[in-house]
């Protein structure tokens, strides 16, 4: 394509919302793209080592234009092994190490953050999935640099502030929209719930068992659609609710079909979210985007991706909340109560705001401006 630009894509950890992100963004921008991966696992040696194993399996990174990498990599690394002939470079923040909840039981490994942190001040752009998360990583850097013993590079914050945007993730929704026509006032039926997030501690699904739970001894009636990705083993609270809810579950585990997965959320009524970390949340995007009404905790990124008209009748502030939110909507599915969807109709269509259809163009400019701009 005349004027395009010829982009490296680096992805050390291609699976997941990092492999979507990859796969979305070739599959929409207008600019040529080379993508370069390794599989999504030992996601702590990517970022010890993915720079020297992609410093050798590029030996040419000056025939590109730019740069573009996810923050799974030392990208400073990268650059003093390629010295001048790494092209202009940017790096999405999907995630980072400084705001990211340490799991039970484990101990904060610095050099992680201070990983992302090198990354940061090596790239000519930065670019995170939300304000929320820009905001969490920047506000995080003089704690952090502040746990070191003499020294302090104060000026580290200054230098990344001004170089940080953002620039909400594209989703890839099915065309057309599948719908089930089930959230139209109808004769009493069962509730069906989805989760279609991460297996992990940080995703908090014991809160949302609990609210289950007490859905379940109050009478609620539910199916569940138990939705997600595990790179370990599965979570206890999962077995717990296999052996609870049995036949009641119409889905459990991760699904390779996109197409079987966007069909379940548009079958179900209901997404839950109660993580304890989330800087964009996909998922819940998606889960909307089929229709599905959600709880989403008062916090995060979700004020955020909501829009403000719809916070009173989606966002919770606590457990408690969680729990009667959900007891209520189940309990008007059940009846068949007419309106019950009413507080927010209009919302699945809003999520049309974060299509890669939509947000390609924010991308592309972005880039064009990054690569002109090293080009003096």
């Amino acid at each position: 394509m005349p004027g395009s630009l010829n982009i490296l894509f680096l992805e050390p950890f291609y699976g997941g919302s990092h492999r979507d992100f990859a796969d979305g963004f070739i599959r929409h921008t207008r600019h040529r793209v080379t993508l370069r991966t390794m599989p999504a696992r030992f996601w702590k040696w990517r970022m010890r080592g993915a720079a020297l194993h992609f410093a050798a399996e590029v030996p040419d990174p000056e025939r590109f234009d730019i740069l573009l990498c996810s923050d799974l990599m030392s990208l400073s690394d990268l650059k003093s092994l390629w010295g001048r002939a790494c092209p202009p470079s940017v790096v999405y923040f999907h995630e980072n190490q400084l705001s990211y909840p340490l799991a039970p039981g484990e101990r904060m490994d610095y050099q992680f953050g201070f990983t992302d942190i090198t990354t940061a001040l090596s790239a000519d752009l930065l670019l995170f999935n939300s304000a929320f998360h820009r905001s969490a990583f920047i506000e995080s850097l003089p704690g952090f640099i502040g746990k070191m013993p003499d020294n302090l590079p104060k000026w580290v914050a200054g230098e990344i502030g001004p170089k940080a945007r953002v620039l909400h993730p594209g989703c890839g929704f099915p065309r057309p929209i599948p719908t089930a026509g089930l959230r139209e006032p109808s004769a009493p039926r069962r509730a069906r719930i989805a989760w279609n997030h991460r297996w992990e501690f940080d995703k908090r699904p014991e809160a949302f068992f609990g609210a289950l739970a007490a859905v379940d001894d109050c009478g609620g009636d539910f199916d569940l659609v138990l939705l997600g990705e595990n790179f370990k083993s599965v979570p206890r609270e999962f077995t717990d609710a296999k052996a609870r809810y049995g036949g009641r579950i119409v889905r459990y585990g991760r699904i390779e079909s996109k197409a079987e997965y966007f069909s379940l959320l548009a079958g179900s009524d209901i997404t839950v979210s109660t993580a304890g970390q989330e800087n964009f949340g996909i998922s819940v995007v998606e889960a909307i985007r089929m229709g599905c009404y959600p709880l989403l905790p008062a916090r995060l990124s979700y004020p955020e991706v909501l829009p403000e008209r719809y916070h009173s009748a989606c966002l919770y502030n606590g457990d408690d909340e969680l729990t009667s939110g959900l007891k209520a909507l189940v309990l008007a599915v059940n009846s068949g109560e007419p309106g019950w969807y009413d507080p927010v109709r209009g919302l699945a269509e809003a999520m049309e705001r974060y299509s890669w259809e939509t947000v390609i163009g924010g991308y592309d400019e972005i880039l064009e401006e990054t690569a002109a701009a090293a080009r003096g």
